[in-house]
């Protein structure tokens, strides 16, 4: 294993873009069955998350590198998996996202005390989010 930080590329400088899975999003139809399969499955613990909207917070029992994730009941039929990328700042990446090809789906969002994120569709049809830490995010 590497002792390099994620942030920094091979040669060693710091290019300030994490580029890492920092959260992972489970829809599901039913959460007691999902919370269930998955929990015999990988040992992952599941509770609900404070707050008004039903969520729940996946802890996978890694190290602090290893990113938990989040389940929520399926937004529509096509609704699946999405991965938050780390990145230093969502609005640049999201207009990177654009001149690359690439859709944005949901614009820039707040999680109160936590960060921003942003909903992207890459040129192959597949959903994933920009994730920027911000505890000062309203």
């Amino acid at each position: 294993m590497s002792t390099q930080t994620k942030t920094e590329s091979r040669s060693g400088k710091n290019n300030g873009a994490p580029a890492s899975i920092v959260w992972f999003e489970i829809p599901v139809d039913n959460v007691e069955r999902a919370k269930t399969f998955y929990g015999k499955l990988f040992g992952w613990k599941i509770e609900r998350f404070p707050g008004p909207k039903p969520y729940w917070h996946i802890d996978t029992g890694g190290a602090d590198a290893t990113p938990d994730g989040g389940m929520m009941e399926r937004q529509c039929p096509e609704h699946s998996f999405t991965n938050y990328m780390g990145v230093p700042s969502v609005e640049k990446a999201a207009a990177k996202v654009k001149k690359l090809g690439g859709k944005i789906c949901m614009e820039k969002t707040a999680v109160p005390e936590m960060g921003y994120f942003v909903v992207c569709q890459d040129t192959e049809n597949n959903t994933f989010a920009l994730w920027e830490r911000n505890e000062k995010a309203k």
